[in-house]
């Protein structure tokens, strides 16, 4: 016999007796997530040459996308001032591009409430290209001569591992929003 799915499956985010989130674990969990995933390229590279995509600004954008209201606009500023400390790029650079981001992604949010996975997946790549580029030219330092393969690499990983990020950022959320026993 098969089961059958729950009557009311909403009943996971209906409050319960003595079940509440957890304001700290909600408050931190899409910080602290995207603060960490700036870390993990240089965590796992021994290279001379970025080749890992910035997950950082990936999970950036897919909470972003996931939830559009758990990050002010202004989290690009101390966001990318950590990324920046940490990408050995010029400081600022990060602050100013992971500001810009959340702008645009402000005004998408506003010209198309209702998107799809397609379009998620399309702006998010769209962005971490531009992304990827802009950090190529400011690392540079104007130098002619800048490595392409490591850079349509990392562009072509970052596209193709953007929807795992946005996963990973909804599991996250889940985390976040999930129930601990409280006392009233």
């Amino acid at each position: 016999m098969a089961s059958r799915p729950p009557l009311f499956p909403q009943r996971r985010y209906r409050k319960e007796i003595n079940r509440s989130h957890s304001p700290v674990l909600a408050n931190v969990m899409p910080w602290l997530s995207i603060m960490l995933a700036s870390v993990v390229p240089q965590w796992l590279s021994i290279f001379s040459a970025p080749v890992l995509p910035p997950f950082g600004y990936l999970m950036l954008v897919a909470w972003r996308q996931v939830r559009p209201g758990v990050l002010p606009v202004w989290a690009g500023l101390p966001l990318g001032l950590f990324d920046d400390l940490y990408s050995g790029l010029p400081l600022g650079s990060g602050i100013l591009l992971w500001s810009m981001t959340l702008i645009a992604m402000e005004l998408l949010e506003a010209t198309y409430p209702w998107r799809g996975l397609l379009v998620d997946w399309l702006a998010g790549s769209a962005l971490a290209t531009g992304y990827i580029l802009l950090t190529c030219l400011i690392g540079g330092h104007g130098a002619p001569a800048i490595a392409i393969a490591p850079v349509l690499f990392q562009n072509l990983a970052s596209i193709l591992l953007f929807p795992l990020v946005g996963r990973f950022a909804a599991w996250c959320d889940r985390l976040r929003l999930m129930r601990f026993r409280s006392i009233q």
